[in-house]
């Protein structure tokens, strides 16, 4: 991964595939660390992150994030998801923010950003990588091919400048997956009796 102290960095963030990749590899991302680390590799000037909320929902999973992101230096790109309803009749919510994505990545390029880094493995982006470079952007991708099944498309990863595999960042942005705190305890447990004396045969 090639970065020069000059150049004009900005981050997209594709946060449902960030994730996904990330929980892939089993670990979360620290998104300080991000953010400082390529503060370091250049001149940050903007870091977007993508998502979709599900509204009038009394607690999503995701608000704690979005809310500290928008708070810690990241520029929040946001729209409701969409329900439907899958083959088994479940609930599920649909949220693509490739539009959102493509509409920022080719402003910054005529905007005179030099490097735009892309935190998605989804070959729907190859076209746009193509056409931010012909604006002479060079672009690299971040996402994985060492998750079972692997995140990154062949295709995207041509295209780009440069492919760096997430799993190389993972001591640099990354802290231990948080597991249910079942398991945590169920874990702890385990600890304390392996840590315990054998009784006394005798006894």
């Amino acid at each position: 991964m090639t970065f020069y102290p000059t150049d004009r960095l900005a981050l997209f963030i594709d946060g449902s595939n960030l994730y996904s990749a990330a929980k892939g590899l089993g670990f979360d991302i620290d998104y300080r660390k991000l953010l400082e680390e390529f503060r370091k590799r250049g001149v940050l000037i903007r870091a977007y992150y993508y998502t979709a909320l599900v509204e009038d929902e009394e607690y999503s999973p995701i608000r704690p994030l979005v809310d500290w992101l928008d708070y810690n230096g990241y520029s929040l790109v946001t729209k409701a998801a969409r329900q439907y309803t899958d083959s088994q009749g479940r609930k599920r919510w649909r949220g693509d923010m490739d539009v959102e994505i493509a509409v920022d990545m080719m402003e910054m390029a005529a905007g005179g950003a030099d490097h735009l880094v892309l935190f998605s493995g989804d070959g729907d982006f190859r076209a746009l990588v193509e056409a931010v470079q012909r604006r002479g952007a060079r672009v690299t991708v971040v996402s994985t091919v060492k998750s079972q099944p692997p995140m990154a498309s062949d295709d995207l990863r041509r295209q780009a400048d440069s492919f760096v595999d997430l799993a190389d960042l993972s001591e640099i942005i990354g802290r231990p997956s948080r597991l249910p705190r079942f398991i945590q305890e169920a874990r702890t447990e385990q600890r304390q009796r392996e840590d315990e004396p054998e009784a006394d045969a005798e006894a």
